[in-house]
């Protein structure tokens, strides 16, 4: 079960048929929340917008327009409600979460996240989202620093509408226009990584700028 099969989008609709819609909402919902990093989010949103378009999936019969959307709220929900799953276990618990160091939640993990929180802010929640184990341990992260729960659920939701509709709809558009996609989705899925890096390299960016002129304002 958590062979590298359980990663492979095409091998789980092999074996659960339209059941995969319904597992990968579980899936989004524990990776964004639960403490579980190693699940395949991004290639499972991609490769239901390849599924959905070749219509491999059939959740609505015979409307693929009605059955995309119903799919980009369903996840987009399960993505959402895992952030405040995350954020209320982060906020019941508290600092001590940070000192566990065991084989999954590894204190080097929560370092990372913080950093990456304190230097994104707000933003993190959305750019977060885009960055596997970041997007797992950010939420918790926020619920220990206790963020205000308004502020988070709005940046949560934009996250998680970004982050849904941005990799479904390329898997859907790219399903569409190349209909043999879905047979290599090992290739797909190397665009898929590098489509997720791109908010994250435009913000890297956009620091290094701003650095470099408070730099040069300070000399």
């Amino acid at each position: 079960m958590l062979g590298m099969n359980w990663m492979d989008p095409n091998w789980l609709l092999d074996q659960f048929g339209n059941a995969l819609f319904w597992i990968s909402l579980g899936i989004v919902f524990v990776e964004c929340g639960l403490l579980f990093p190693f699940l395949p989010g991004d290639t499972l949103l991609f490769g239901l917008g390849l599924f959905i378009a070749a219509e491999k999936v059939d959740l609505i019969p015979g409307n693929t327009i009605a059955e995309l959307v119903f799919a980009l709220v369903a996840l987009t929900a399960a993505g959402f409600l895992g952030n405040v799953s995350g954020y209320e276990i982060g906020r019941w618990i508290g600092p001590p979460l940070y000192e566990r160091d065991g084989r999954v939640l590894k204190q080097k993990h929560f370092d990372k996240t913080s950093e990456f929180f304190d230097r994104h802010g707000s933003k993190a929640l959305v750019i977060g989202r885009f960055v596997p184990f970041v997007r797992t341990f950010i939420t918790v992260v926020a619920g220990v620093t206790e963020m205000h729960r308004g502020k988070f659920f709005t940046w949560s939701l934009v996250g998680a509408m970004a982050w849904v509709l941005s990799i479904t709809m390329l898997g859907y558009f790219l399903g569409s226009a190349f209909p043999s996609l879905g047979e290599n989705l090992d290739k797909a899925i190397i665009a898929i990584l590098a489509f997720s890096l791109i908010p994250v390299a435009y913000e890297w960016w956009k620091h290094s700028r701003h650095e470099a002129a408070s730099e040069a304002e300070t000399d």
